[in-house]
């Protein structure tokens, strides 16, 4: 997940910096240094990505178009 992938799946949830730090159990700090380009243990990383993953957002890898991140569709039990 990229800086810009994080902020975008904020965004696609809806939540800001304080909503995905309680989610995450991490600082507000440690959000707002990822997503300015700062360096982060992976394992952080993982932590806010498998978080917002469990919100419903998938991460969508450079494929020639560039990185990205969408809503999951909704199963069709609900």
């Amino acid at each position: 997940m990229t800086p810009l992938q994080c902020k975008m799946a904020r965004t696609a949830l809806g939540w800001g910096v304080i909503d995905l730090a309680r989610e995450a159990h991490v600082s507000t700090q440690t959000i707002v240094r990822f997503e300015r380009g700062d360096q982060l243990k992976s394992q952080t990383v993982g932590n806010l990505r498998s978080t917002m993953e469990a919100a419903g957002v998938e991460f969508i890898p450079e494929n020639g178009g560039g990185v990205g991140v969408r809503l999951k569709k909704p199963s069709s039990t609900e």
